[in-house]
Order: structure tokens, then sequence, then C-alpha cells
């Protein structure tokens, strides 16, 4: 039976979030939307991936709600709503109302807010978040063409999200462990506050944060502070702790990057110097002067792990949204991302690598998947994925993954010992 039932906001991190969860022992099944019928009956943790990052707040509301009711359906005792490790929002965004609603919906009122994943290198420190040894709005993150993040204190940038005041564990009460964790988290509760921020450094520390959220109804964050739920569930002896062997697949595989991460963009360039690469210039999508088939039929004739792109850098980006306007952009890139995949897929690739959120979701909805199997661990925060008999993916949000990334998951997809 079900007992874990996740949202996430966009589908690379719902991949991310299923990931986290399989590793430590929970058969976890990711879903593309709101499945149509009950889930299978040895499905211990469910994913529904929505694609509700960057629309408006009210319709990601109401998506959010729609899956939430799905899992009550399923029996999940325990919720999880899962966004980007880097909150990716803006003041206007949809973290607070689809926090608050679901929190409305469930009767929470000690909701975890803790974005941290030490294993990419996102901490929270005095509220703050952190890339590595950057605060978020210094990291890249504040180019992002869609939720430029430019406050790194997660306090001040949920507040204008939502209809409660937002508080704050610090790092003091997380070294004491799960106890001091739960009574700060009471302290808070207490004070009026509804949505509260946890510091987190380390693995340690969401293990911690995992234990003292035992029957809280909602947690929301990044894959990250999921590490320490399905513990609770394995101590109380629910759940089975098996993983099904992974298949590689065989035959021809090929990358699509839509991303303009900074870690994207050195991926490329790593790629780039034993690989054929094709720049899709977007300004010649938008205006259709290119077309899909032209660069299906490029990646199809092309050696070794072909790789299509249109990761611009800052002010390549901002030029496009200023001529076109970002919407548009945005809407023409997914669409021609989306056709490219499946025409690939419909010439016979059995093995398609994606990088960034909006490409990979946009990726998944053209080529019509329902679920996704989860296999192993490609990078941190990274699985692969089976989407059918005959197809593979690695959906990548934009700054995960090493430097020799794809490379990396071309082997993984193709069977390769990890």
């Amino acid at each position: 039976m079900m007992l874990l039932g996740c949202i996430g906001d966009d589908f690379t991190g719902s991949s991310d979030l299923a990931n986290t969860l399989s590793k430590q022992g929970m058969t976890c099944v990711q879903y593309v939307g709101v499945p149509d019928g009950p889930a299978a009956p040895d499905v211990e943790a469910g994913v529904v991936a929505l694609k509700s990052r960057s629309i408006d707040p009210q319709e990601a509301v109401r998506q959010s709600l729609e899956a939430l009711h799905w899992l009550q359906a399923q029996g999940c005792t325990q919720f999880f709503f899962k966004y980007c490790s880097t909150f990716d929002s803006t003041p206007q965004g949809n973290i607070g109302p689809v926090a608050d609603a679901l929190a409305d919906a469930l009767g929470a009122h000690r909701v975890i807010v803790c974005p941290a994943f030490p294993g990419t290198g996102r901490s929270i420190y005095n509220g703050h978040l952190f890339v590595n040894d950057r605060l978020l709005s210094e990291s890249g993150m504040q180019n992002h063409p869609l939720t430029p993040m430019t406050d790194p204190d997660i306090r001040r940038w949920l507040a204008p999200q939502t209809k409660h005041a937002v508080g704050h564990v610090p790092m003091a009460s997380v070294f004491d462990g799960a106890p001091a964790i739960k009574a700060a988290l009471d302290a808070e509760h207490a004070a009026g506050k509804r949505l509260i921020v946890v510091d987190a450094l380390r693995d340690a520390d969401l293990l911690e944060i995992g234990k003292a959220a035992d029957l809280l109804p909602l947690i929301t964050g990044g894959s990250g502070v999921a590490l320490g739920l399905p513990g609770n569930f394995a101590r109380r002896g629910q759940i089975a702790q098996t993983r099904a062997a992974w298949r590689g697949q065989p035959g021809k595989c090929v990358a699509l990057s839509g991303s303009c991460s900074t870690a994207t963009r050195a991926q490329i360039a790593l790629h780039r110097q034993s690989n054929p690469t094709f720049e899709i210039d977007a300004s010649e999508v938008i205006t259709g002067a290119l077309d899909p088939q032209t660069v299906t039929d490029w990646l199809l004739q092309a050696q070794g792990v072909p790789l299509a792109y249109s990761s611009a850098d800052p002010d390549a980006v901002a030029a496009v949204q200023a001529r076109f306007g970002s919407a548009k952009s945005a809407a023409a890139l997914e669409g021609f991302f989306a056709t490219l995949a499946a025409q690939l897929v419909r010439a016979g690739t059995g093995k398609i690598l994606t990088a960034g959120g909006e490409t990979s979701g946009a990726i998944v909805e053209g080529l019509h998947l329902k679920t996704l199997e989860i296999g192993p661990e490609i990078d941190p925060g990274v699985p692969a994925l089976r989407g059918g008999d005959d197809l593979v993916l690695a959906l990548k949000s934009g700054n995960f993954g090493a430097e020799d990334y794809f490379a990396k998951a071309a082997a993984v997809l193709g069977g390769a010992h990890v």
C-alpha cells in the first residue's frame, strides 16, 4: 500500500525525489501527471510529477490539490511537496500558495520548508540558501530566465507568497537532533508560524529533520529533506526495502539540452570536445527558420552521443527574450524539443538525455509517458528512468550533474554498472 504521497512541481525534480526515496528502500513510482486509475499494490511511495513551477499560482494550486486527492485515495498517510533545491519561484510564485493549500487540506500546522540538498551543494544557514560556497543570489540563479533568484533569504522570499507568518528553526536546534527540532517547530507554531524554514548543512542534519517529521502530515522542500522519511516507515516495519534490478537499453543515445545554467554549459563544453553538437538558435526556432526534422535528421546520422542544445549564456537569452518576450520564447523552445524527442523515438532512438527542468517536462509530455521506473543514480539527484519497454531517459535539472554528466548518463542508460 502507498504510504508516502509526493507532489513535484516539475519532472526533473520529481525524478530526483523518487531517486532519493528508492535509494532509502522504498518501492517508488513516478507518475506523469495525475493518474486515471489506482496505483499498483506494491508501490510504497508515489511521486506525482506536475509541470506547475512557472504557471499561474491558482492553476498550480488546482493541479496540486487534484494530485493530493488521488494520493489520499491510494491510502497515503504522509505527504511531501517537492520544489527545486534552489527554491525556484518569484515573489508572486507558486511555492507559498501550493504549500498553503496543501496545509489547509491536511490540517497541517508545523510545515517544514527545507530546500537543502548537501549532495549537490545546497545548504541553508540562518535561513539563507547557499549553492556550494555562494549565496543563492550570487550562484548564477540570479540569471534564471523564468525564476531569477535575487534574494538568498528563504524567509524573505517566501513571505509575500504565503498568507501565514514564516518561521525558522536555526542550525543550533538542528545540531541538537530530532527532539530539539520538534521542540523548535512547536515553539514556532505557538508563535503563530505555519511554514517554517529549517536550516541544514549535512545529510546527517536531513536525517534528524526526517526523524522530527515523523507523523507530520505535510513536509515541503527539495529531495534532500526526504532522505530521512523512509527510515520512519522502516522503523515501524511498514516497507519491504527492496529494489528492482535495472535493465539497460541498447542502441543509439542522444542528448537534448535547453538549460542555460552554469553547470549545464560547462557540461556541454566538455561533451563537445569528443562528440558532435548542434547549437539550436532560439531566434530561428521562434521565427520558424529551423524545424525539428532538420535537427532530428542530424542527430540520427551523427556518431557518438550527439547533443542538440539551445543553452546560451545569460546575455544571449536576455536578448531573445527582449525581442520576442519570455513566454513566447519559452513556449517555442519547449514545443521544439518535445517534437524533436517524439521524432527521435519514432525513428527508433531508445536512450534520451535531457538537461533543464522545463525542457525535460516538455519532452516527457511530448512523448506521452505515464509512469517512470526508477533506476540507478547517475549523479546526485539524477536517476536513470525507464519510460517504456524500449525507452530509457535521464532527466537532469539544469544545475545538477558533474562535468562529464552526458557521457556518464549514456553509459548508465546502456546498462553500465554504477
